[in-house]
């Protein structure tokens, strides 16, 4: 069986300080110094496999390399070091306002975003009133993205995403912005893809939903792989660690 994602020996690399430049503190001293570029990593030597149909919850403290593991797998980023590959293409739900288009309407920005991601424009037509309705957004279709609150933005998000045929679904914790009643339907939303044999990767610091929707988790730790095994095992060990 092909894997739907897999990652091997997988690390990317970041600045703080951009190249010889000069930072802020020596330019108020009038020191002419010129600062190293100071590397981090953020990821490094990270291995894992994932088989189609798998719901993944992935777990760590801030600033331990969960988002950025996810645009890698997403292909916003690229590693520096080793590789991570996607069996099919993935339907990423990672940033609010990723793909959106402030200017452009509601309307625009559902077509465009669609399109984007394979949509031909029948279906994009033809699933047009479900998205809308599913974001409840009915009486905001003309209005410009930028206009909307962070929680129209993120239910108008996972509408759209949550209607594309990608075999690959990414949820950063960016449903924690939606309300209660919304984030249960994105719940029941998720379930149903799941149902389908869909790929989850699924990022939050709620234990209760990952728990309900994954059976296996990766623990992210110093920016490495710490742990990669069933969830409980994976949460009862994060909470050993950190005091939970």
């Amino acid at each position: 069986m092909v894997n739907a994602i897999e990652a091997d020996d997988l690390g990317v690399r970041f600045r703080r300080n951009r190249r010889g430049r000069r930072n802020i503190k020596d330019l108020f001293a009038g020191s002419n110094r010129r600062t190293a570029p100071d590397e981090f990593w953020p990821l490094r030597n990270v291995s894992f496999a994932v088989s189609p149909g798998e719901s993944i919850g992935v777990v760590g403290r801030n600033g331990q390399g969960k988002s950025t593991l996810l645009k890698l797998v997403a292909g916003v980023l690229l590693p520096d070091e080793g590789s991570v590959r996607v069996n099919g293409g993935v339907a990423p739900l990672i940033e609010i306002t990723g793909g959106f288009v402030g200017d452009l309407t509601v309307r625009e920005n559902v077509r465009l975003t669609a399109g984007l991601h394979g949509m031909r424009r029948a279906e994009v037509s033809r699933r047009f009133d479900g998205i809308i309705d599913f974001a409840e957004l009915d009486d905001f279709v003309d209005t410009p993205y930028k206009h909307l609150s962070n929680g129209m933005k993120v239910r108008l998000a996972f509408s759209v995403v949550s209607q594309l045929e990608e075999p690959v679904l990414l949820v950063d914790e960016v449903l924690a912005v939606g309300d209660r009643a919304f984030r249960e339907k994105c719940y029941t939303r998720i379930d149903e893809l799941l149902a389908e044999g869909r790929t989850l990767f699924f990022v939050s610091h709620n234990e209760r939903d990952l728990r309900r929707f994954c059976r296996r988790g990766l623990y992210l730790d110093r920016h490495r792989l710490a742990l990669d095994a069933p969830i409980d095992e994976v949460l009862r060990q994060y909470n050993q660690d950190h005091g939970g």
